[in-house]
């Protein structure tokens, strides 16, 4: 264990944070860890600091990985509530930096409730101009964004899933050891439930990859699906088969608002649990970490799509074997955002899209193949980043066309744990400063820039013309 360090720790957010997560009264915690309820009281106060020996105990009592005390921010981390504190709403207050730091450690319940009131006020007005434009007030607040941000306040870290997921494929192994996944999970199908596994033609699929006929008990695959879509499709029905009233019972408990978003948690949740049988937990985590998070080896490995295993690496969380901490989006050619997910600190922006700036977008250019990129937002933070293009599902098998983008990214402090780093200067990179979405970003100039920030007024000039297509006042270089 590394030395503690001689500074005084002051972790009373974080500790209260963790103590209400487990549920547990002050009296209760202090019994376990052996101290006197006011001791506790004063530490989580931040008025005595947290010794060594009292770390210890914490380890001990709760199996907490000490690393996490460290991490800063909760559900409402620093940098999203400075981007809420961004919006021209709260112009004039000059929130400092340090109180926002103090806000996310010290009150994150109080910072959780002002970002959901500043998203209920920043959807209100959405709708509100899509009202105005004549476009059906449809606003952002869609069962699709309900679900994206409950998955995203668990950090895409669900363990009891993952411990189903490691059972089912022990079990799927110990039947029909030495077998691809695909032959073990069709035996599986039909031994145990009675349902067969076809695969159509995609004249007689039409528009649909996946359909299931409870009727004849029937999974039919459309031909236009890649093998690793393929497998997963029988992982998903496996997983809704054997597991539906776990993942009915998860998607109630997280309480969503009408049927339609109860559905599409449900669906979300099993797509979570198939993965979990394709790459199991422990031997996933494993693996990254021997193949130094060589994409191409995790995919032949597990016989999954880079997608997959990108998507797999935003969840390793369990903290007894955490994995890097990744953050991930899905883009189209015009920059519309389908995924967005995060174990860790996410970069971008929550209410817009992404920068231009991010070579995410250029990947395009090069199908197929990892674009790596080092990045700088603008509290300093850097960022390590890779991106390449997938095919969308349903066109891989018969398409050349790659008309999606995976951008995968860390913190540029866990960057020389990854293959795909190597060969960069790492103490002195290379760096392409970024933003948000243009309207909340102050960088000047930029050739990339889409729209002038929303809080800064046009420097427009009748004999001049900028390197940025939007130069404004009162700016910052």
């Amino acid at each position: 264990m590394d030395a503690v360090p001689d500074r005084k720790l002051f972790l009373g957010g974080r500790l209260k944070r963790l103590r209400r997560e487990l549920s547990l009264t002050q009296t209760a915690m202090a019994a376990d860890l052996g101290v006197s309820p006011s001791y506790l009281n004063h530490i989580e106060r931040n008025q005595r600091p947290v010794s060594a020996q009292l770390l210890l105990r914490l380890a001990a009592a709760y199996d907490v990985d000490l690393r996490t005390l460290g991490q800063t921010g909760g559900p409402a981390s620093e940098a999203e509530l400075a981007e809420a504190f961004a919006d021209p709403i709260f112009q004039g207050l000059a929130v400092p930096r340090h109180e926002i730091i103090q806000l996310a450690e010290d009150q994150p319940a109080a910072a959780d409730a002002l970002l959901r009131l500043y998203r209920a006020f920043a959807d209100r007005r959405t709708r509100d101009r899509a009202e105005t434009d004549a476009l059906g007030g449809q606003g952002e607040d869609s069962p699709a964004d309900w679900v994206r941000e409950y998955v995203q306040a668990r950090r895409n870290h669900f363990p009891e899933l993952d411990a189903l997921g490691e059972a089912l494929s022990d079990a799927l192994e110990a039947e029909t050891p030495g077998e691809a996944f695909e032959t073990r999970a069709r035996a599986r199908l039909l031994s145990r439930h009675g349902l067969t596994v076809r695969t159509l033609p995609a004249e007689v699929m039409v528009e649909w990859t996946r359909r299931y006929d409870p009727h004849r008990k029937r999974l039919l695959l459309s031909e236009t699906l890649g093998a690793s879509s393929r497998a997963f499709a029988v992982a998903w029905q496996l997983a809704l088969t054997e597991h539906g009233a776990e993942l009915t019972a998860l998607a109630d408990a997280a309480s969503p608002p009408d049927e339609t978003t109860r559905r599409l948690v449900r669906i979300s949740l099993t797509n979570t649990l198939a993965a979990a049988i394709l790459m199991p937990y422990a031997a996933f985590q494993r693996a990254a970490e021997e193949t130094a998070y060589d994409m191409a080896r995790l995919q032949a490995r597990f016989g999954v799509g880079f997608e997959q295993a990108a998507h797999r690496l935003t969840t390793l969380s369990r903290p007894t074997a955490r994995g890097v901490p990744f953050f991930l989006m899905r883009v189209d050619q015009a920059g519309n955002i389908s995924k967005r997910f995060a174990s860790g600190a996410f970069p971008f922006s929550r209410f817009g899209g992404a920068c231009p700036r991010w070579r995410l977008h250029s990947a395009f250019r090069t199908p197929g193949k990892i674009v790596t990129q080092i990045i700088e937002t603008p509290d300093g933070s850097r960022w390590f980043t890779l991106a390449r293009t997938v095919d969308r599902q349903g066109h891989d098998a018969f398409t050349e066309g790659h008309d999606l983008a995976i951008g995968l990214g860390c913190e540029l402090k866990h960057a020389h744990r990854l293959i795909h780093a190597r060969g960069l200067d790492l103490r002195a990179p290379e760096v392409t400063p970024i933003g948000p979405a243009c309207r909340l970003c102050h960088r000047h100039p930029c050739a990339e820039r889409a729209a002038p920030p929303v809080d800064r007024p046009l420097a427009v000039d009748d004999w001049a013309k900028s390197v940025s297509p939007w130069p404004f006042a009162g700016r910052t270089d």
